[in-house]
C-alpha cells in the first residue's frame, strides 16, 4: 500500500506565491484602515475597517486615509473637499467649490439633528494650494481636519477608502 503525503511540492510552490501575492497587494495596492474617534460619524464610525486603494487619482468627496500632520503616530480618514487649486466655500452651510453648488447628501443626518437656523458648517472661504487637498469630517463640528491642521500634501495621503470589511454586518462600499 501506498502512504499518502500529506503535503506536495506543487501545494508549497503555489501556498508560497499565493503569500507573495498578498505581500505585494498589500504593499503596492490596498491597505487596512482603521476609523479612530468619531470625525466621520455616521457614515464610517469609531474602530470600524475598511480597504483603501494606494492606486488611482483621488476624487473630490473620496475618503482618504492620511499621516497625521499634528500627530505623526496616528493617520486620519476624510472626505476630501477641495482639490489643488480649488476655491472651496461654504456659505449658509452649502458647499460651493469654484463657485459650483457641490450636494452632500452624506450629511444630511446630521443636518436633521440641528435647531432651526443652526449650522453644521461654520462659513468660510479658502484656496487649496497646489499639490495638496482640502479634507473635512462629516461629523463637522467634531473634526479636527482641513479647517483647524491645514491642507493635506498629496504625499502625506496613504490611501483612498473604498470599501467596509469590519464589523461584518456593515460590509460594503465607503459612501
Amino acid at each position: 500500500m501506498k502512504e499518502k503525503k500529506w503535503i506536495n511540492r506543487s501545494d508549497i510552490v503555489f501556498f508560497i506565491v499565493a503569500m507573495l501575492f498578498v505581500l505585494l497587494a498589500r504593499t503596492f495596492i490596498f491597505t487596512p484602515v482603521e476609523v479612530l474617534g468619531a470625525s466621520m460619524n455616521p457614515n464610517l464610525v469609531d474602530k470600524e475597517r475598511v480597504f483603501g486603494l494606494k492606486i488611482g487619482q483621488i476624487k473630490r468627496l473620496d475618503v482618504v486615509s492620511f499621516d497625521a500632520p499634528d500627530e505623526p503616530e496616528l493617520d486620519y480618514i476624510k472626505r476630501v473637499i477641495g482639490l489643488p487649486g480649488d476655491t472651496v466655500e461654504y456659505k449658509g452651510d452649502v458647499l460651493y467649490v469654484n463657485g459650483e453648488e457641490i450636494a452632500e447628501p452624506y450629511l444630511d443626518e446630521h443636518k436633521a439633528e440641528l435647531a432651526e437656523g443652526q449650522q453644521l458648517t461654520e462659513d468660510f472661504t479658502y484656496t487649496v494650494p497646489e499639490g495638496s487637498y482640502f479634507v473635512m469630517g462629516d461629523n463637522r463640528q467634531n473634526s479636527k481636519d482641513s479647517r483647524t491642521i491645514g491642507p493635506i500634501k498629496k504625499e502625506r495621503i496613504v490611501a483612498n477608502a473604498k470599501v467596509i470589511f469590519w464589523p461584518l454586518n456593515k460590509i460594503g462600499m465607503v459612501k
